[in-house]
């Protein structure tokens, strides 16, 4: 009995310490191996970054089968940054990048989540520099519908980190491109309830703003 009980107790240690050990979630973990199996071109129009990003279907959107998905529910900032060597090795057309309400959730300070975006973009100009990147702006949140109170309560953040994100698009020498501004409601500073229905994530309607907010970039040779 009692080696029964030595038993439980080490595989429960056993257990705990991967538990520690790991880094990001399973399902990062899942996805990320699979982008990695995945070629990335010279040709590629790659839509990086978390939930908001994973749950669209950006080929279909776009009718351009060069347009790929590399968003990962739940990422943060250096989630991505962990995960850039297989795109960055396929030297992309263009990347769009959205990250960083994650962070918000998380608690960590603006500053923190604007120098991770800069090691991220870096990164970038370093190992293909002829990709053009595009800065999206963090997606304004709401609180009304109860949901994702780490995100959601901390709505005011949003509008400091992407006012910071505008600096440091201009400090590195990449494109910048405002999706807040369309997705706010100015009298609440929070999410229009007519993109969302959990104050975080998007409608379909809201996908069809964002794709025609960004189609002029996506089409520009």
């Amino acid at each position: 009995m009692k080696r029964i009980a030595f038993l439980v107790v080490g595989m429960m240690l056993i257990l705990s310490l991967f538990a520690q050990e790991r880094k990001y979630s399973t399902f990062y973990e899942q996805r990320a191996t699979l982008f990695e199996e995945l070629p990335v071109t010279s040709k590629d129009i790659i839509f990086l970054g978390n939930s908001i990003t994973n749950g669209c279907e950006w080929i279909e959107l776009f009718q351009n089968k060069h347009v790929k998905n590399r968003g990962i529910s739940g990422d943060i900032c250096m989630g991505v940054y962990d995960r850039l060597d297989p795109i960055v090795k396929g030297k992309p057309a263009k990347i769009f990048l959205l990250i960083g309400i994650n962070d918000i959730s998380r608690g960590t300070s603006a500053d923190k989540i604007i120098s991770e975006i800069a090691m991220i973009v870096q990164k970038i100009k370093r190992e293909s520099p002829k990709t053009k990147l595009y800065l999206q702006s963090i997606l304004p949140v709401n609180d009304c519908y109860g949901m994702f109170d780490g995100h959601t309560s901390r709505w005011e953040m949003v509008k400091q980190i992407n006012d910071l994100l505008m600096s440091l698009a201009v400090e590195e020498g990449v494109v910048y491109i405002d999706l807040y501004s369309h997705f706010v409601d100015r009298n609440t500073g929070k999410m229009n309830q007519e993109y969302t229905n959990d104050g975080l994530h998007l409608l379909g309607k809201g996908y069809l703003l964002w794709r025609d907010i960004v189609k002029p970039y996506v089409d520009q040779k």
